[in-house]
């Protein structure tokens, strides 16, 4: 075993509880938990909001694709920005201003009064969102020990998961009292609050907090490791790295399939399966959900990503254990990357083609279960390899993700389009790019920092 396979040992256990480390840093996984599930509140609600809107402002379904598409294009540019400027200016400065402006644009989307002002106001959203994540996973490579990182980032995963699996339930009960306009006006809120709580405790260095003793930060990376500002990024190490082109391709696979879930499919719910789900045996035996058929979809809709957070919680919580079996942790990431890529295009598939709607979307969920076994696999590798440059690393994983994210958006319309509406072929066009990111995991070296890594022959 290499000793980058090596996990960092803890301090010594002493019955002097001055000597015990102190658990400060699991501060910075409450605070990422709970931005994660705004992000997802902000970013999903426009799916359950989209029909009250497309009435309102007059929008076909094309128009309403591509405001939906406008959010990953924009998301996808900023990421290696955000990324970039989260490694020379600090994960605390940059959370702060990307927070508050993706809040203020989610407010601003219940402003809209036509089509060119919800494609520009959704892209500006999707432009201030893109800093969470890299900035959130450098937030981690500063604050834990990097056997903690893959299990931060599984809770980090089921967080964001569950926020948007909940959000159409709880889009569906505002839009009973207020309209769609003051529901955006009303996220927008929270995640100004977070933003000023979250500058006044964080610090981008852990010794910079009095309550963390040296007992924990012996466990945390080094000083020179969070030396903020280091210099340019080396981008020919980027483009002429192997593993990092099949790290950026396996997460655009990834992606492409995913966002069925957070756009298209309370659409496919109510064209493709609304009938049988109104007839259903189960729902009628269900009386408040037999009386409102709109809790039933939204139930629906959230049940991938809830399926998805606990595939990022399962892949945390194995992932070390499996390790130690097999003695490598490349071996470990190998495997749950090919497993679940290999599971999600299994289920997806398998789901388009099961007549029952609700067994239906029980596969669809496992397929989404399948696609977070990734997720925090994926993450964990560009905090191992990155190192210092971990922010603009996951931001341009990121951003080739969203780049896949923004394709299938369109794709997906279009195959609508042309095939009248055969929404089989869709869900088999997402599972085929699934398979694709099985045969980039068998390559990807997940641990050895860009610095010691060989380029391409």
């Amino acid at each position: 075993m290499t000793t980058q396979e090596t996990s960092t040992a803890d301090a010594p256990a002493s019955g002097d509880p001055a000597q015990r480390p102190t658990r400060v840093r699991y501060w910075v996984i409450v605070f990422a938990v709970t931005l994660a599930i705004i992000t997802y509140i902000d970013r999903v609600c426009i799916s359950q909001a989209a029909p009250a809107m497309r009435a309102d402002l007059g929008l076909t379904p094309a128009q309403m694709g591509w405001a939906f598409s406008v959010f990953f294009w924009a998301y996808a540019l900023f990421e290696i920005p955000s990324g970039w400027l989260g490694d020379r200016m600090g994960a605390r400065k940059v959370l702060m201003r990307v927070v508050i402006w993706w809040s203020f644009f989610t407010a601003a989307t219940g402003w809209v009064f036509n089509w060119a002002s919800l494609l520009v106001t959704r892209g500006m959203f999707g432009a201030g969102e893109a800093g969470c994540f890299p900035n959130l996973t450098k937030a981690f490579s500063t604050w834990l020990p990097q056997r903690e990182r893959v299990s931060a980032q599984g809770i980090l995963w089921l967080s964001a998961r569950w926020g948007g699996a909940f959000t159409p339930l709880l889009v569906v009960y505002i839009l009973q009292h207020v309209s769609w306009r003051r529901t955006f006006e009303i996220f927008g809120l929270i995640g100004i609050v977070w933003a000023i709580l979250f500058f006044i405790w964080y610090r981008d260095n852990p010794r910079d907090r009095k309550s963390v003793n040296a007992a924990e930060l012996a466990l945390l990376p080094s000083q020179a490791d969070v030396t903020l500002g280091q210099g340019k990024v080396p981008w020919g190490k980027f483009v002429s790295s192997t593993t990092i082109w099949l790290l950026w391709a396996q997460y655009f696979c990834l992606n492409f399939g995913a966002v069925f879930y957070i756009t298209w499919l309370p659409t496919y719910l109510q064209e493709a399966r609304g009938f049988e789900l109104a007839r259903h045996p189960w729902v009628a035996q269900v009386p408040w959900l037999a009386g409102n058929p709109v809790y039933v979809k939204a139930l629906l809709a959230g049940l991938p990503l809830f399926f998805g957070g606990l595939g990022s919680l399962f892949c945390g919580y194995i992932s070390g254990p499996i390790a130690r079996w097999l003695g490598s942790v490349t071996a470990t990431r190998r495997l749950l990357g090919c497993t679940g890529f290999a599971g999600a295009a299994a289920c997806l598939a398998l789901s388009a083609v099961i007549p029952d709607p609700i067994v239906a979307m029980l596969v669809m969920g496992l397929a989404s279960f399948c696609n977070d076994l990734v997720m925090p696999t994926s993450w964990g590798a560009c905090m191992d390899i990155g190192g210092k440059l971990t922010g603009t690393l996951s931001g341009s994983m990121n951003m080739m993700g969203n780049f896949g994210g923004a394709l299938a958006s369109i794709v997906i319309g279009y195959i609508l389009f042309w095939s009248h509406h055969n929404w089989n072929l869709a869900l088999f066009t997402a599972a085929g790019v699934y398979f694709l990111g099985t045969f980039c995991w068998l390559a990807i070296d997940p641990i050895t920092p860009l610095e010691q890594k060989p380029t391409m022959a």
